[in-house]
């Protein structure tokens, strides 16, 4: 049974940062793209940030670059996203997810998916 568990969401004001933690238990954590991906309120899931395996990268999404980063540590089978100067329109559900073989924006490619944690932002 692969299991995704995400935390470290909560509220936060304008302009302070939070760092969320996915634990994966995927036998082959390694061998993953780690995505994260958002839903705010009355919209679509959307990509945030990838990161590939042995250092093949990482991919943002517009809208947050400059702002968050994403990072993993495979000896511990984490994944993490750093965000920074966050804003209320960073508020949603975040999610984090693992991709064998496909595009890293593209949600429909991931095979394993965490049940998501809120992050809110207060003005």
């Amino acid at each position: 049974q692969v299991q995704l568990v995400e935390s470290g969401g909560g509220l936060v004001q304008a302009g302070g940062s939070l760092r969320l933690s996915c634990a994966v238990s995927l036998l082959t954590f390694s061998t993953y793209v780690m995505g994260w991906f958002r839903q705010a309120p009355g919209r679509e899931r959307a990509f945030v940030a990838a990161i590939g395996t042995s250092d093949t990268g990482t991919e943002y999404a517009d809208s947050i670059k400059d702002r968050f980063t994403i990072s993993r540590h495979d000896a511990t089978k984490t994944v993490y996203l750093q965000m920074t100067k966050l804003t209320p329109e960073d508020t949603a559900v975040y999610y984090c997810a693992a991709l064998n073989v496909g595009t890293w924006a593209r949600q429909d490619d991931y095979s394993y998916w965490g049940q998501g944690t809120q992050v809110t932002v207060s003005s």
